[in-house]
């Protein structure tokens, strides 16, 4: 659908270009021309950084050009398309890719005596942005260019029998001796008309007629009375006995578990209902130097998006009034309106303004101890300090409480968990140490997510080519080896495409969980495993009979890694939680990270970040984001810091 997307700069230096299709250079070439140099529009006078939507098309030679510049540093950026298409997100496309290549180059562009830039690199970024808006916006073009199409018949031409012209019509192909309904002179029409015609769509009013036509009964005088819609079961109440089971007579299945065979095909050996999707490696990773690395949550595209559009936001909103109407930083910046430039800035200044900093963090799931001690730190950063002539308040503040939570949330070593792997299942000879599998345990309270989160990891592991085995630690509650024998049988479905091993290591139930994994672990060093994940049993953090065994679990399993799962709705007992599982280890031994699961339900109340590594400086290595085994990414400390930052 687009033809071509050139940047280039105001004195004809094509920086960077993607063809789709052939175009004439005479239209770029006449566009700067008529726009740029004899001043044919109203461009001269546009402020920098206008939005593609704000500048007029420019239309040439059956093409039309959405376009914007970036004034400061004398880059166009210009989107190329046939001017017979409805190309809803174009406008959006050109904004995004100028703010994706200035964040990106801007500190190259600016340096003296540049006249050109190495843009290798930008075509993942374009693609990111240009896949993503397609997806997006492409069923409402389809929808639209149909409607477009099928308006143009004329209205004096009598209806078409409805059993074929309109049939074809709708798929823009035309009949052998009726002339063609599709626009003259465009080349393939027929590959544009392709979304089913839904409640959504517009049809003209011959379509319409058509369709009404074609619903209408047969007129043959033989009609009969309508077909009664099949009247659906009822549902039969379940019986169960004395001892707690279900009558199994009435052919319910309970056990949902074992696959049931519901065609020919499925009683195939190796088939089963219900298979498990392949999953697409590029949507959650890339390979790096030989190694499958997860994605950031706040990918780089996605981060240079969000800073454009914060420091758009921050030029255009109008003074906030004063007092703390709402808790969002404009209310903060607020505070200071009469705080003029030269200023060196006191804590008596300062007070409000932190109080209102203080509840905006609390608005955004912070716990009340974190939020203080992240004022504190704001606030020792911002006295004394002086005010510039024209600086704003509100984006000096804003730059600290960044600096802040940057800070408080960048972990102090190293967290490369797969060359940690390495190091020890396959480590150097000058070492002089013996390869052993290496043991990471999950734990948590009832119900974050503890196998589910588990599983993602034992996935990305798999990525990675490692044998895995996952341990059934918990041997209390009902199903939680039945559940983790779903996952393994899964997870071995998806290995068998991409790599790796996985196998399960379970005992039952009512065995010490610490000896089950102890000898998980020795199973694994004699099978030659290189991974061992340890289910363990969900606990309440505030119960200390079932903490206790925490202890001896740590020290018959010698895990190299314990990981506990929190979720991102819990609120401010998180805290709680993860101080008494830190300690719950006996010394010597404490948390190694964090998985925060479900941080795709809370939108930007993420507060639970920094409550937990507030309370005990254990970073979080990844954040769950879905049901699926892909959804699993590192934490990024950007991302979290621009939703903790983000207006309320």
């Amino acid at each position: 659908m687009l033809d071509t997307f050139e940047i280039l700069t105001t004195s004809g230096v094509v920086l960077w270009s993607r063809t789709y299709a052939a175009v004439s250079p005479s239209v770029v070439n006449n566009f700067i021309n008529d726009i740029f140099i004899e001043e044919k529009s109203s461009v001269a006078g546009a402020k920098n950084g206008a939005s593609a939507a704000e500048n007029p098309p420019y239309k040439h030679d059956q093409h039309t050009l959405r376009w914007t510049i970036e004034k400061e540093l004398g880059i166009i950026f210009v989107a190329v398309y046939r001017s017979l298409l409805h190309i809803s997100w174009i406008d959006k496309l050109v904004d995004n890719i100028r703010a994706i290549f200035v964040g990106l180059y801007r500190d190259e562009l600016t340096k003296p005596n540049t006249t050109i830039v190495e843009c290798l690199t930008f075509d993942q970024y374009f693609d990111q942005q240009l896949r993503e808006l397609e997806q997006a916006g492409g069923k409402s073009d389809t929808r639209a260019l149909k409607s477009e199409v099928l308006s143009e018949d004329t209205g004096d031409e009598p209806p078409s029998p409805p059993n074929n012209r309109g049939q074809q019509a709708l798929r823009g192909v035309s009949p052998g001796s009726s002339p063609n309904v599709s626009r003259p002179g465009t080349p393939g029409a027929s590959h544009l008309l392709v979304a089913k015609a839904g409640p959504g769509a517009k049809l003209s009013r011959r379509a319409r007629k058509m369709q009404n036509t074609t619903s209408a009964p047969a007129s043959s005088g033989d009609e009969g009375p309508a077909r009664k819609a099949k009247a659906k079961p009822m549902k039969r109440g379940r019986k169960w006995d004395a001892d707690g089971l279900a009558d199994e007579d009435d052919g319910v299945q309970l056990d949902y578990s074992v696959p049931t065979l519901t065609s020919d095909s499925e009683a195939e050996p190796g088939a089963r209902p219900g298979a498990v999707e392949e999953v697409d490696a590029s949507t959650w990773g890339s390979q790096t130097k030989g190694k499958f690395v997860l994605r950031d949550l706040g990918d780089e595209v996605n981060s240079i998006l969000a800073d454009a559009d914060t420091k758009k936001n921050a030029a255009t909103k109008t003074d906030a009034p004063s007092g703390l109407v709402g808790t969002g930083l404009s209310a903060i910046g607020g505070l200071f309106r009469n705080v003029v430039g030269g200023k060196v800035l006191t804590k008596q200044d300062l007070d409000k303004a932190m109080k209102g900093m203080e509840e905006h963090l609390l608005k955004k799931n912070v716990a009340r101890e974190a939020a203080i001690r992240l004022c504190e730190g704001v606030e020792k950063e911002l006295v004394g300090v002086k005010t510039g002539s024209f600086e704003s308040i509100n984006a000096r503040i804003q730059k600290a409480m960044e600096a802040s939570l940057t800070k408080m949330l960048t972990p102090t070593s190293s967290l490369d968990l797969l060359r940690e792997i390495d190091a020890i299942t396959s480590p150097s000879a000058t070492s002089l140490r013996k390869a052993r599998p290496y043991v990471m345990s999950i734990v948590g309270v009832n119900g974050v997510g503890k196998s589910t989160n588990l599983s993602k990891i034992c996935f990305f592991l798999l990525q990675n080519k490692y044998k895995v085995l996952i341990a059934a630690g918990d041997t209390f509650r009902s199903g939680a080896v039945e559940q983790l024998a779903v996952h393994v049988r899964n997870l071995k479905e998806l290995t068998a495409r991409e790599g790796g091993q996985v196998e399960l290591y379970q005992k039952g139930y009512g065995k010490d969980a610490a000896t089950v994994a102890k000898d998980a672990v020795a199973y694994a060093a004699q099978e030659g495993f290189n991974v061992v994940l340890i289910d363990t049993a969900g606990r309440r953090h505030n119960d200390q009979r079932l903490m206790s065994s925490l202890e001896k679990f740590a020290k018959f399993a010698q895990p190299d890694k314990i990981l506990m799962v929190g979720e991102a709705l819990v609120g401010t007992d998180s805290v709680a939680q993860a101080r008494n599982f830190n300690a719950a280890f006996g010394s010597g031994r404490s948390l190694d990270g964090f998985i925060i699961s479900k941080c795709d339900t809370v939108g930007d109340m993420v507060g639970t970040l920094v409550s937990i590594v507030h309370a005990t400086n254990v970073p979080v290595l990844f954040v769950g984001v879905g049901q699926h085994y892909s959804d699993l990414r590192n934490f990024s400390v950007k991302w979290a810091v621009e939703k903790l930052l983000s207006s309320a």
